[in-house]
């Protein structure tokens, strides 16, 4: 199965997505968006970056444990990963990212 976005619409007014894989895990959160057409265009921008592997920003927490940020083409972080244990972890979200990142369904849980 495919991955897919989900978008939502938060108690403070303002949209978010997540990316989730085939099996439904989530493996990439955007930022706070103040318009739903904002949020809209924010997945537009995950389609078309995803598959790039330059628009990945891979760094390392204080702790050790390993991340990334998906970035647009004029450098605006598009959305984050979680936290993995290890650079082998990281890798495998990315490369999940790059692969669901262009999906074309996205799921409308704003009204959830």
């Amino acid at each position: 199965m495919n991955g897919w976005f989900e978008l939502h619409h938060s108690s403070d007014g303002q949209f978010h997505f997540v990316l989730k894989a085939g099996n439904a895990e989530v493996i990439l959160t955007s930022e706070r968006y103040t318009t739903r057409a904002a949020a809209e265009n924010g997945i537009a921008s995950v389609r078309t970056n995803s598959p790039d592997d330059a628009r990945y920003e891979r760094k390392t927490a204080s702790d050790g444990r390993h991340h990334f940020n998906l970035k647009a083409a004029n450098h605006q972080v598009i959305g984050s990963s979680q936290m993995y244990a290890s650079q082998a972890g990281r890798e495998a979200g990315i490369n999940s990212v790059r692969a669901n990142g262009p999906t074309p369904t996205v799921k409308d849980r704003t009204a959830d």
